[in-house]
């Protein structure tokens, strides 16, 4: 990875730049075929100057501006996917934050890892109070400026908007567009976010490019949180459904030809794809931010500046109360372990009968608000007809199934990490356990309640449970 420099060599390159700006420049005087081979020209410069070369070096704040502005306001297919690759490259090889390690040959110098925040570097995120209000809206005419926070709000409300439609027209590139310009985004909150993550020190993250935008009163924290989870399920409705999301209207051979709507449909729908991914990482990106700042808070370093936020996780637990439904579309769509998981055992532990919380021979909680005891408790009739009551079977059976999934997800990658020979037998046995609790869970289920039908789902959990059974018995 190419770290960024802050000589003057490198960020002012004279006539170097205003040749490829020129090409770029001579692009905006009208849309035709000439001007769109002008900016395919100016995005090859700009990548044979920074990425091909060996001695690349970071664009300039205004060939940045010019690439992201041909993203987001480009008319063909070929500029759109080739100014989002580029401008994830260059966020690759000249990252916002970074840790490089001292040259321990000089003297004073340390082992240690330092972070390095590269404060003159173009950014495609304001969020600042000195420069936000500077920032032109996402609807403006400087489409190639920074992102603002309240201009962030409604790329997201275009988004959900745009899902929730059954029909789009064949020509318009705004929906892609979106769509890639979020994944961009996310790129560069993740770049920004993770290495200051590392540090534990909430200073450092507070400073963070995703806590200042979810921070800003320019936005309405959580309807925009509200959206984001709106986004993931509509695109859960969406997968692997290219034919019912492109409608494409009937249009002449001059407007656009069949090759190219096959092109964009097909264009559409990996962006779709790729968003899920992408809104996934920027949701758990934020419950990790949440983390950290509890962590923070309970330690006294939090200030009033910090303000006061509902976590993330919280958010999501009472809109997938309120509507049940959004249940199977969030789980099949949302796959991290670690908080898939979360998410699940605070979900069902909302709805479960709480046993004594302690007996008189002992002061050992009774209650164990984990999955595995979530399991036992529906292993007991009196506790699952309770819990069915509340909860349909059927999305009980969702998060059974899921959360066994993401449990063996959580416990694998636990198992990669644990290299102690000797706890080989006693995971095992427990492994053993849970799968046993599984069959149990859905058996009960399925006499307390006579009508319901094993899903698809619940067939592939039960299975996997019996099979790792069936192999420790051997």
């Amino acid at each position: 990875m190419e770290n960024p420099s802050t000589s003057s060599r490198r960020w002012n390159r004279g006539g170097f730049e205003e040749n490829i700006l020129a090409i770029f420049d001579a692009s905006e005087t009208k849309d035709s075929q000439e001007s769109r081979d002008d900016r395919i020209a100016f995005l090859r410069a700009v990548r044979a100057a920074s990425i091909v070369s060996d001695h690349g070096t970071p664009p300039t704040s205004k060939m940045f501006e010019g690439v992201f502005h041909i993203l987001r306001t480009g008319k063909s297919l070929e500029l759109i996917m080739a100014s989002y690759q580029l401008l994830i490259e260059l966020n690759k090889r000249f990252p916002l934050v970074y840790f490089s390690r001292e040259d321990k040959s000089k003297p004073g110098s340390y082992p240690s890892s330092e972070l390095v925040v590269v404060e003159e570097a173009w950014s495609p995120i304001i969020v600042s109070l000195a420069n936000a209000s500077t920032v032109n809206q996402a609807t403006g005419k400087q489409s190639g400026d920074p992102i603002d926070p309240s201009s962030f709000y409604c790329l997201i409300d275009e988004i959900a908007e745009m899902l929730s439609k059954t029909k789009f027209q064949a020509s318009d590139f705004k929906p892609l567009q979106n769509m890639l310009v979020f994944q961009y985004l996310v790129e560069v909150f993740e770049g920004d976010f993770l290495p200051r993550k590392a540090t534990i020190d909430w200073n450092i993250e507070r400073d963070s490019l995703l806590n200042l935008l979810l921070g800003s009163r320019k936005i309405n924290y959580k309807a925009l949180m509200k959206n984001c989870l709106t986004i993931i399920c509509q695109l859960s409705q969406l997968k692997n459904e290219l034919n019912k999301y492109m409608e494409c209207e009937e249009v002449t051979e001059s407007s656009l030809s069949k090759n190219c709507l096959t092109s964009l449909s097909t264009g559409v729908f990996e962006a779709e794809k790729n968003t899920c991914i992408s809104m996934e990482k920027f949701m758990v990106m934020i419950m990790e931010l949440d983390v950290s700042r509890n962590k923070a808070d309970l330690a006294g370093y939090t200030t009033r500046a910090d303000g006061s936020r509902t976590p993330l996780l919280a958010i999501i637990l009472d809109e997938l109360a309120y509507n049940q439904d959004m249940i199977p579309q969030f789980l099949q769509i949302f796959t991290e372990p670690k908080w898939k998981l979360e998410i699940i055992v605070h979900y069902l532990w909302k709805y479960i009968t709480k046993p004594s919380v302690r007996t008189r021979r002992t002061n050992v909680s009774v209650e164990d608000e984990t999955f595995s005891g979530a399991l036992k408790c529906f292993s007991n009739k009196a506790t699952t007809k309770s819990t069915i009551k509340k909860i349909d079977s059927d999305i009980v059976q969702f998060l059974l199934a899921h959360g066994f999934q993401a449990q063996l997800s959580v416990l694998s990658e636990g198992h990669a990490e644990e290299k102690i020979a000797g706890h080989e037998e006693e995971r095992l046995s427990a492994l053993v356990d849970m799968c046993q609790s599984v069959i149990s869970a859905f058996d009960c289920l399925r006499s307390t309640d006579e009508r319901m039908e094993i899903l698809p789902v619940g067939k592939e959990a039960l299975f996997t449970a019996a099979t790792i059974v069936s192999m420790k018995s051997q």
